[in-house]
């Protein structure tokens, strides 16, 4: 599995899938930002190594408007990273030019779940090179996951990087007992996950 670490990004635009669906309170505010701290390493260290970064994400559902829009992230982004981060619009005219952009929420467009290649054309044509960093999201068929990569290279974020070799210990060598704990509300989306898990575990929590 080829990771960020094995690209050359100095001055190269890189388009970063992220995991900011981060749960927010009654007035729109940021809960728990757990998932933003975690994709931190990969973005500092594409800034570090001089990259033009974009950075792509969703949060609740399309149809909550307003409530779903990315700008809670980008502040809180700017708070953590202590740089600028501008939001880019709907319209994906958005563009890295030294700065640190994130997209609004990529499931305003209803070509991303459709994974309308046409659409993930039009983003990769936003980039040199795409990483993955959002391993909750990376089982859906949707185009800023599965489209994006067939149009540039790509390679895995150090938050997915980590992810995946915590599970390969899991399946390749569990320590007994072992107990998962599953969380989550689509059942359905996990099936898969769940049966081959009942395979090697002594218990499953849900």
């Amino acid at each position: 599995m080829e990771t960020v670490r094995d690209f050359d990004v100095e001055n190269k635009k890189v388009l970063v899938r992220c995991d900011f669906n981060v749960p927010l309170d009654e007035r729109g505010n940021i809960v728990d930002d757990f998932r933003i701290q975690e994709s931190l390493p990969t973005i500092q260290y594409l800034r570090e190594k001089g990259a033009h970064v974009m950075l792509i994400a969703h949060l609740g559902r399309p149809l909550e408007g307003e409530r779903s829009s990315l700008k809670v992230v980008a502040e809180r982004l700017e708070q953590l990273l202590g740089e600028k981060v501008s939001l880019g619009d709907g319209g994906l005219s958005a563009r890295g030019q030294r700065d640190l952009v994130l997209l609004e929420n990529i499931r305003f467009h209803k070509e991303e779940q459709e994974n309308n290649l046409e659409f993930a054309k039009k983003l990769a044509a936003k980039g040199d090179l795409y990483i993955n960093n959002a391993f909750a999201t990376s089982h859906r068929a949707h185009a800023s996951l599965v489209g994006i990569p067939q149009f540039l290279p790509s390679g895995a974020g150090l938050l997915l990087e980590k992810e995946v070799v915590a599970l390969q210990k899991i399946i390749k060598n569990p320590k007994k007992p072992l107990v998962v704990i599953v969380g989550g509300t689509k059942v359905e989306t996990k099936a898969d996950f769940l049966d081959e898990m009942s395979k090697i575990a002594d218990a499953i929590l849900l």
